[in-house]
């Protein structure tokens, strides 16, 4: 066959989303006349994908559709297609599939048996060797395409002062979070060049700075098992609560509570929202009172502030005891039961101001991207421009933290990538 009538199909990034289209696009071409070209501009792929989770990668989420999209605030509508033909329930027979054995906890969450990011980045890198992905380092700084009659059409992509032809690209750059593993925006760039418009991107799942020095006087202390609560004053309700883990930190407060809190709070420069930390929510009122005499009993000779040592770690003891209001120096056996109440509503709730976020680079998802109505989520396929294709984070489409954003990116990968070979 004259190589010429080669028909060559792009992934442009090589994290989640690129793996995910090559590897599928590879699994339903014709060899005969189909090539795909993963081109990726770091050094080794799914560098973010390989960090993911604390670098477990929790992959997705093992929960029904209406589950899935009542996790997802942005556009949810526009991934019942890519859903309805890859869900949660395919994701897990797909790694399982390639050797990657997989365990669900806590939330539903998916994690390899193996908490390693790294096999799931390499099942993928190995199941696209194995079908013959073409692999290019490179960065593509232009999309070329050709208007004959119509819609303008993909024709080569320029990739390190080459122009190399394609007959279709699919975009998986990511957003704008972490850029040091290449997620750096170029993206947006590539598309707004060929008239796409970008929904301005905003950092999502991302640590939150607080008003005054209380995060900061216990920097470096790690919770574990509290609850938290977001209270929207303006509203007077709660828009976010659950238990788990949390840092402080010189600048406010991080861990995967407060990245889950954050997508709830897309304004929270309003300044309208309260943290509510509860140091000891397995207590109620009564138990936490009879916790706090037992230690008083035990500590009776001793000064308040040093009596606290067996119900707080030792850099929460200063600022919960100035929060209190009691005098630090006054003997426990001397505090009242009104002193004991004070104490107790402010281990069951420490109030914290957040007045930004962090920058976008600190976050794990970008909010904003690639506008949705100019793509048909059926196809995954530009409206603009034909042979264009999209997935992943570079979409304006975010979810909550639990591995659903994960499963966009698979999702919408391989609906590109079966309407860019059968396209």
């Amino acid at each position: 066959m004259d190589m010429s009538e080669k028909r060559t199909v792009a992934i442009i990034g090589g994290g989640a989303a690129g793996l995910m289209a090559a590897a599928y696009a590879a699994e339903i071409r014709d060899p005969d006349t189909d090539e795909i070209l993963l081109i990726e501009q770091n050094d080794r792929m799914g560098k973010k994908l390989r960090i993911t989770g604390k670098g477990r990668c929790n992959l997705t989420n093992d929960c029904d559709r209406d589950e899935f999209l009542s996790n997802v605030p942005t556009n949810p509508r526009f991934l019942y297609a890519s859903l309805a033909g890859f869900d949660t329930k395919d994701t897990q027979e797909y790694f399982e599939s390639l050797g990657v054995p997989l365990k669900v906890e806590r939330g539903k969450r998916v994690f390899p048996v193996s908490d390693k990011a790294g096999d799931v980045v390499e099942a993928l890198v190995r199941r696209c060797r194995e079908l013959g992905v073409k692999t290019l380092q490179g960065r593509v700084s232009a999309i070329h395409t050709e208007a004959e009659s119509g819609a303008p059409r993909v024709t080569a992509l320029r990739v390190g002062g080459k122009d190399i032809p394609v007959d279709a690209a699919i975009l998986c750059t990511g957003g704008c979070s972490y850029p040091v593993t290449g997620s750096d925006g170029n993206g947006y760039k590539l598309a707004e060049r060929l008239g796409h418009t970008v929904v301005p991107p905003r950092p999502s799942l991302v640590p939150l700075v607080c008003e005054g020095n209380l995060c900061s006087r216990m920097m470096g202390l790690s919770l574990r098992n509290v609850n938290l609560r977001v209270l929207d004053t303006a509203k007077g309700k709660y828009v976010y609560e659950d238990f788990g883990e949390m840092l402080f930190t010189h600048y406010g407060v991080t861990g995967p509570l407060v990245l889950s809190a954050s997508a709830h709070i897309p304004d929270v420069e309003s300044g309208k929202y309260e943290l509510h930390v509860n140091l000891k929510p397995a207590l109620d009122d009564a138990e936490l009172d009879a916790r706090i005499l037992a230690d008083f009993k035990k500590y009776a000779n001793r000064d308040f502030i040093n009596a606290l040592s067996d119900l707080l770690p030792i850099k929460a003891i200063e600022p919960v005891v100035e929060l209190s209001g009691i005098d630090p120096r006054v003997k426990v056996n001397a505090i009242t039961k009104e002193q004991r109440k004070a104490l107790a509503a402010v281990l069951h709730c420490i109030r914290l101001k957040p007045v930004r976020p962090r920058p976008i680079a600190e976050a794990i998802v970008t909010k904003g991207g690639i506008k949705v109505s100019e793509v048909d989520p059926k196809t995954m396929g530009s409206k603009l421009v034909d042979g264009l294709y999209f997935a992943g984070e570079v979409l304006d489409v975010d979810a909550y933290t639990g591995g659903f954003n994960l499963q966009i990116a698979f999702s919408t990968a391989r609906l590109a990538a079966q309407s860019a070979v059968w396209g």
